[in-house]
């Protein structure tokens, strides 16, 4: 079962995407914060993050740049969920080292299909770096 960690500060939106990740089949880590994103990843080492893009104590580029920068989380596929879809904050959330941007209100079974779309290309790309 792959465990995805969510990082997102309005108790209504994480429990949302515990609930229905839940459903899907996956294991789930839900913190209201970037800084406990951190901790956790480093702690869980969980197969993909999800990070909300306005969070108090850390934003969640900050948070994905931290990440990617430490050798023991840097390989975690990170990806952004946010109500801002312009241009600019997307190809903020990529720079910062995100795989992709999600944008809210999302459709649970969309979010599904995406959350394994993203863990198989994971899993796709680990076994392309071992052949």
């Amino acid at each position: 079962m792959a465990k995805i960690l969510i990082a997102e500060d309005e108790p209504d939106i994480r429990d949302l995407l515990s609930f229905t990740l839940q459903y899907g089949g996956f294991e789930v880590i839900a913190v209201p914060n970037g800084i406990e994103a951190i901790e956790r990843a480093g702690k869980d080492k969980p197969d993909l993050i999800m990070l909300d893009v306005r969070m108090p104590k850390m934003t969640g580029y900050d948070a994905c740049k931290a990440l990617k920068s430490n050798p023991e989380t840097s390989a975690i596929p990170i990806v952004f969920l946010s109500a801002k879809g312009q241009d600019a904050e997307v190809k903020a959330g990529l720079e910062a080292g995100a795989l992709d941007y999600i944008l809210k209100p999302f459709a649970p079974d969309l979010l599904l299909k995406r959350v394994r779309e993203l863990l198989d290309r994971k899993k796709d790309d680990e076994k392309g770096a071992v052949s």
